[in-house]
């Protein structure tokens, strides 16, 4: 069983930058496949980045090209989301979710994680 808490969200302005955690419990936490993902009200849930669970990999939305950045200390059991150049159309919850996916894939699709965080706002004001 894993559990996975957010924090780092908040009010920023457009251009901006905010660096989400994600503190995960589990001593195989090393070993999963990472993920994050955001909602905005009246949308599905989106990918925003991934990480394999080696940490090889990541992958990105084409909107969080160039900007965002995901990241993972496993001896801290945390994973990363550092956004620069957050714009309002970033406003959304975000999400850290986890699946026990061993090696060099990351997964983009919601359904492929097992494990969800609570989530934490972050809301750009333009």
């Amino acid at each position: 069983q894993v559990q996975l808490v957010e924090s780092g969200g908040g009010l920023v302005q457009a251009g901006d930058s905010l660096r989400l955690s994600c503190a995960a419990s589990g001593r195989t936490f090393g070993s999963y496949a990472m993920g994050w993902f955001r909602q905005a009200p009246g949308k599905e849930r989106e990918l925003v980045a991934a990480i394999s669970g080696n940490g090889d990999n990541t992958g990105y939305a084409d909107s969080a090209k160039g900007r965002f950045t995901i990241s993972r200390d496993t001896g801290k059991n945390t994973v990363y989301l550092l956004m620069n150049s957050l714009k309002p159309e970033d406003t959304a919850v975000y999400f850290c979710a986890a699946t026990p996916f061993r090696g060099s894939v990351f997964y983009r699709e919601v359904y492929e994680y097992d494990y969800w965080g609570q989530g934490t706002q972050v809301t750009v004001s333009s």
